[in-house]
């Protein structure tokens, strides 16, 4: 018997059944990516604040822990960190990504290196002495806060300006100068390129500058109650300064959180917002 006669003829019925559960099969792994994709995180932050809870509830609490870790105060905390890092990020989208776009147009490039090195100010400056300085500079200004909200939320947009403004640029510089040409051979003025073709291309790059601005602003955001913003970094140093571990790890585990959960929803808004085929 020759090798041939062992060979199944082809059967195109069973090659397209074949087909089909291959298919079904790479749908069905697919959909378990996207719920692990969307589901993951949640899932895993919830864990760690369950644990957090039974952590604390096992711990014998003294009268002073009681008082702190109500849900009241963490609740308050938490909400005053979020107010002062989505403010933050708000405000330093408003002028870093206009200025992005601004110092990339030719007759204004020459200024790039300027704007540059006052945003690589701002971040190289500790944030503590960041903050310590604009508190020192808003008390000796007539008609300034020199404590709360606002003096915090200026120094956070002078800490996270940088990255913003860097991938703005980036994005923008990025964009294949053939399309644009092939936009104004097509009568499109400068202003129309920028709005339909530059910045929807550049999207997921800003987008990936305003994830790290955010998670930086939610750092930073710990030392805010220094200057009367409040926030979860009061916990945290009660915690430490006090010398209640309970206290200390709540804290930090709550800002850990709330990065992480920032950084989740701002990856699914950046998802949404990319342009498809990008």
């Amino acid at each position: 018997m020759s090798i041939t006669d062992t060979l199944k003829p082809f059967d195109p019925a069973e090659a397209a059944e074949i087909a089909v559960r291959e298919d079904a099969a790479a749908d069905r792994r697919a959909k378990r990516a996207r719920l692990v994709h969307y589901l993951g995180m949640p899932i895993f932050l919830l864990a760690v604040l369950v644990g957090l809870y039974l952590y604390v509830g096992a711990q014998e609490l003294d009268s002073i822990e009681t008082r702190r870790l109500t849900a009241e105060i963490l609740l308050e905390q938490t909400r005053q960190h979020l107010t002062l890092t989505v403010l933050s990020t708000i405000f330093v989208l408003l002028l870093a990504v206009p200025m992005g776009i601004l110092i990339t147009r030719p007759p204004t490039r020459g200024f790039a290196p300027y704007i540059i090195g006052l945003g690589n100010a701002g971040q190289a400056i500790p944030s503590l002495g960041l903050l310590a300085l604009l508190f020192y500079l808003f008390r000796v200004t007539p008609g300034l806060p020199s404590t709360g909200t606002f003096p915090v939320v200026v120094s956070l947009v002078g800490y996270s300006f940088l990255p913003i403004l860097r991938n703005t640029m980036v994005g923008l510089e990025q964009v294949d100068r053939s399309v644009l040409e092939a936009g104004a051979g097509m009568g499109m003025s400068n202003t129309r390129l920028l709005a339909r073709i530059e910045l929807p291309l550049a999207v997921p790059v800003i987008l990936a500058g305003v994830r790290t601005a955010l998670v930086l602003n939610v750092g930073t955001a710990t030392l805010a109650f220094l200057f009367g913003g409040g926030g979860l970094g009061q916990t945290i140093f009660q915690g430490f300064q006090l010398r209640r571990t309970p206290i200390l790890i709540t804290g930090a585990v709550l800002v850990a959180v709330l990065a992480l959960l920032v950084d989740y929803v701002a990856g699914l808004i950046e998802e949404k917002l990319t342009p498809k085929g990008l």
